[in-house]
Parts: structure tokens; sequence; C-alpha cells
């Protein structure tokens, strides 16, 4: 379910009410602890974190024009998705994940190769979230994924 919305708070304003505390602390979460450099934008249709051109100026290899994504949440129809790049290029970091998430949660991980889906919104673990987004730095993200598409 991809939102037309043209900006971040067209975006925000568009969220479902029984969604919107949830998924307002999942984004202040997610902005309180990326690390710096790393900028919030509508990505994809929606809210991205991405490396700017002006870190970066080679941007995504599938459009070049695009900046490179890191990090992006979104209310879709049935659950709130977060979808973390670093989780999908790298396979440490993904063992780290699962594992801490069994700790910090009792429902089961639904995820695909960069998608968590969380269907219940009471069991987002948002400390665990917020460790995710200090894993990598956007200099450690850049190295990383420019290993990744040689």
């Amino acid at each position: 379910m991809q939102s037309t919305a043209k900006t971040v708070n067209d975006y925000l304003n568009e969220l479902p009410e029984e969604r919107k505390t949830a998924f307002l602390k999942l984004r202040n979460c997610i902005l309180d602890n990326i690390p710096k450099g790393f900028e919030e934008q509508l990505s994809y249709g929606m809210l991205g974190y991405v490396v700017p051109h002006s870190i970066y100026p080679n941007g995504y290899h599938c459009n070049p024009k695009l900046p490179l994504p890191f990090v992006a949440i979104a209310s879709q129809k049935n659950f709130i998705a977060l979808y973390h790049m670093g989780i999908y290029i790298n396979p440490t970091l993904l063992e780290w994940f699962t594992t801490e998430y069994r700790k910090h949660c009792n429902q089961k991980l639904d995820m695909g190769k960069s998608c968590i889906r969380f269907k219940k919104l009471d069991q987002i673990p948002f400390d665990l979230i917020g460790k995710l987004a200090r894993k990598i730095s956007v200099n450690e993200w850049i190295e990383c994924y420019e290993m990744s598409i040689t």
C-alpha cells in the first residue's frame, strides 16, 4: 500500500487513527537513534531514512537520481512495516537482530528479506528497534552497500 503523500507531514496526517500512536513512536525511535548523516524524507511512498547525495553523490545504483536508502517505515494495509537494508545485506546484523528479537518480544518474528512486519502494535519492540537503528553509521552503510553491489 504505497502512499501518494508529497511530504513527510502529509504522510503522517493520512495515517489511520488506530496506528498513529504506534507509528509516531516508531518514527521517533528511529529519529532518536539513527546515526548522524542519515536524512528523513518521503521515499518510495514511505518515510525513508537515506544517505543524501551530499554525502554519497553516487546515489542508489538502481536509480542514481535517488539517494541511497537505508531504513523505511510504512503503514501497510494490515501492519506497520520496518524496512532495514542493513539486515538484508549483513548476515551478522540479521543474526544479531533475530536473536535479540526473541529476548524483547514474545510474538513470532514476521520478517521478509528486509521487511519486519508488526501486526500487533502493542508488541513493537521499540528498544530493540532503537538499538538496530544505532548499529550502522553512514560510512559503514556506504561501505557495506558498495561491497554488496560489486
